[in-house]
């Protein structure tokens, strides 16, 4: 399974995704430590749609591996998140704006039909008010938990 957690800068993805991917032993992929490691800062549209497909490269083999992939990233447009290609999608909506201008111009807020659980304020236990969704989704998807 893979579940990808999306949204503006400092909307509190890798917040909720560290421990959500604790809760259900899942690894958990954070966009700047990837671009860290593959040192790629390049956010233009072509670099982003890369940063995507990487992302989804590497969810892909822990999902081969047997485990559920956690990405995190801000995947901006409706195409990145399509080349992204989760299971499970989080929409992190809990600022309007972020401070990077350039990433505000281009956040394309997804249609509600695309996602699977939005979040429009943060709680502290978000993750786990989540976790039974997961569960539930996984369990008529015939994943296991």
């Amino acid at each position: 399974m893979k579940i990808l957690i999306f949204g503006l800068p400092g909307s509190g993805k890798t917040t909720l995704a560290k421990p959500l991917a604790e809760l259900l032993g899942a690894v958990h992929l954070n966009a700047d430590d990837i671009r860290k490691h593959y040192h790629d800062w390049d956010f233009t549209p072509t670099g982003r749609m890369r940063q995507a497909d990487r992302m989804r490269l590497l969810a892909d083999g822990v999902v081969r591996a047997g485990k559920i992939a956690i990405a995190d990233f801000v995947a901006p447009t409706d195409q990145a998140r399509m080349e992204f290609n989760a299971d499970f999608t989080i929409w992190m909506d809990t600022i309007k704006l972020s401070k990077h201008e350039d990433t505000n111009k281009m956040f394309v807020p997804p249609y509600n039909a695309y996602v699977d659980y939005h979040v429009e304020k943060w709680f502290s236990d978000t993750h786990e008010v989540l976790l039974p969704v997961v569960q539930r989704w996984m369990e008529r998807n015939s994943g296991v938990v």
